[in-house]
């Protein structure tokens, strides 16, 4: 049965935020506020946070900032991921992806199905890894956010979940990598 094995000591996770968006500022970013409150409050690091224009080569360069930084575990972003002409920001992360985790958007897409019917259709959430460093993109909705965060991530970050997590396999991810350079 899934769940949280309390055996098991919790690890924070260290977690940067961006917002993408052309119209939001910190004083307004519910989305992002909505995020931030829900990493802090299962017991993670907030790492940095950034909102950045909807512009593919600004939000690719941010990821890879923060795929170099190793004081960053994962990325988590709120925002651009319709179908609309301004919609980069899945580009952006494919852009950085060196592998995609397809069943996240499969997942999210199964969560936000039971809130809003099949409008979910016109959401492209999506996951991957790059340099040892998850990369998560939601939508730009408070609604959506949560339903991505309480629905998938709090979980597989949490090292304690079962039957397996996100988490617990963070130092294998660049095991290809190391391979490659020897």
């Amino acid at each position: 049965m899934p769940g949280i094995d309390e055996s098991i000591a919790f690890v924070p996770v260290r977690i940067a935020v961006m917002t993408v968006s052309d119209t939001r500022t910190f004083a307004d970013d519910k989305s992002g506020d909505t995020l931030v409150a829900r990493i802090k409050e299962a017991g993670h690091a907030l790492a940095a946070r950034v909102i950045v224009t909807d512009d593919q080569a600004k939000i690719a360069a941010q990821l890879k900032e923060w795929v170099a930084d190793e004081n960053i575990d994962a990325v988590i972003s709120t925002g651009g991921t319709g179908l609309t002409g301004r919609d980069v920001t899945v580009e952006a992360f494919k852009s950085v992806f060196e592998k995609e985790i397809d069943g996240f958007a499969a997942i999210f897409h199964q969560i936000s199905f039971t809130k809003v019917g099949t409008s979910t259709v016109q959401s492209r959430a999506c996951a991957g890894v790059a340099g040892g460093t998850y990369l998560f993109a939601l939508p730009g909705s408070p609604g959506a956010v949560k339903d991505g965060w309480d629905g998938i991530l709090k979980q597989q970050l949490d090292i304690r979940y079962r039957p397996c997590n996100f988490v617990e396999i963070m130092p294998r991810l660049t095991e290809d990598a190391r391979i490659r350079r020897n």
